[in-house]
């Protein structure tokens, strides 16, 4: 009998009605600035070389050619999008399915909905700026904050992230009860220290900070932005955002990397570090990497999880009270 109760959805019909009058908002938003809807494929023959994200794989076996093509799911419709932008179109934005192969929890299911925009001229605080006058339209919230992901450092942990030794990392986290073999076996593979400044920020800086009104947080440092322009004031940061609002982290923004060849060897540099991981390389967007050197117009674009946002919204604990059907049921 069991085996049958788990059919219905887990999104009541009075929160779906709220669910669909905050897409209608998103979609009014962009109508009043003239940025064009889109649609692009969830299947792609490329995908992200991102040392921490997974992709869903799929076969596809094509009568007319020999051996079947393998295509992945689509983890953001970024490189798609910028192969429009690459085209020819003008600022033009997208409600997605996006799937990433990680476990489900409180804000995350493996199948879920993303904003992505992309404005041409913009850059990364024009973007900002853009980002918060839609949360203030959705969630009615206080204006947001901005602060560099240097400042926030020093100000929460008294670190600079910039120049910090691996040892004086680690030296923090044990302050703060919080180091473990996992995370001493990890740092040791990556030259960076980011997993050491990740989980820094995500376990004590994150929690303190987006609780009255969202914080973005920018210019992180280079190793942790491969999509992003360098910072012209200080090459060891590029422009990069991130949005947090009451625990959530809700907006990941670039201001675009579009040289061709930098874009390459960034996505080498990944695949260099999966293989130090222990992962599999991933094979690298020609057609993504091709519109690049046919031309990527100056813009800065921004990818924000939907779900995430109507849970905001809705004053929700658990991703799936703001979707029909999470993975157990899908």
């Amino acid at each position: 009998m069991g085996t049958y109760m788990n059919w219905q959805t887990t999104l009541t019909w009075e929160s779906a009605q709220q669910r669909a009058t905050i897409l209608q908002q998103i979609r009014q938003f962009f109508a009043e600035r003239n940025v064009v809807e889109v649609e692009t494929p969830a299947l792609s023959q490329g995908t992200v070389t991102d040392v921490y994200l997974d992709a869903f794989n799929s076969r596809y076996n094509d009568s007319s050619v020999e051996h079947a093509t393998n295509f992945y799911l689509q983890t953001s419709p970024e490189f798609h999008m910028k192969r429009l932008l690459a085209s020819g179109y003008g600022c033009i934005y997208q409600i997605a399915k996006a799937f990433r192969h990680e476990e489900s929890g409180r804000h995350h299911n493996p199948e879920f909905t993303l904003l992505e925009w992309y404005r041409l001229g913009f850059d990364h605080f024009a973007l900002m700026k853009e980002v918060a006058d839609l949360l203030k339209v959705v969630l009615a919230c206080e204006e947001p904050i901005q602060v560099a992901y240097q400042t926030i450092f020093l100000d929460k942990v008294n670190i600079d992230p910039l120049i910090a030794s691996r040892e004086e990392l680690l030296t923090l986290i044990k302050q703060n009860n919080m180091l473990n073999d996992w995370l001493v076996i990890e740092s040791e593979k990556d030259i960076n220290n980011d997993i050491l400044l990740q989980y820094i920020f995500s376990e004590i800086i994150e929690p303190t900070i987006g609780i009255d009104s969202p914080c973005f947080v920018y210019d992180f440092p280079r190793s942790q932005a491969s999509l992003a322009k360098l910072s012209v004031n200080d090459t060891r940061v590029a422009e990069r955002f991130e949005c947090y609002y009451q625990g959530i982290e809700l907006v990941n923004g670039f201001h675009e990397l579009t040289d061709a060849q930098t874009q390459t060897q960034r996505f080498q540099e990944d695949n260099t570090k999966r293989l130090a991981a222990g992962l599999n390389e991933k094979p690298i967007d020609k057609q993504f990497i091709t519109a690049l050197s046919h031309g990527l117009p100056h813009c800065s674009g921004v990818a924000l999880g939907i779900d995430r946002l109507v849970m905001l919204a809705l004053n929700a604990k658990h991703i799936e009270d703001v979707i029909t059907f999470p993975i157990e049921r899908a």
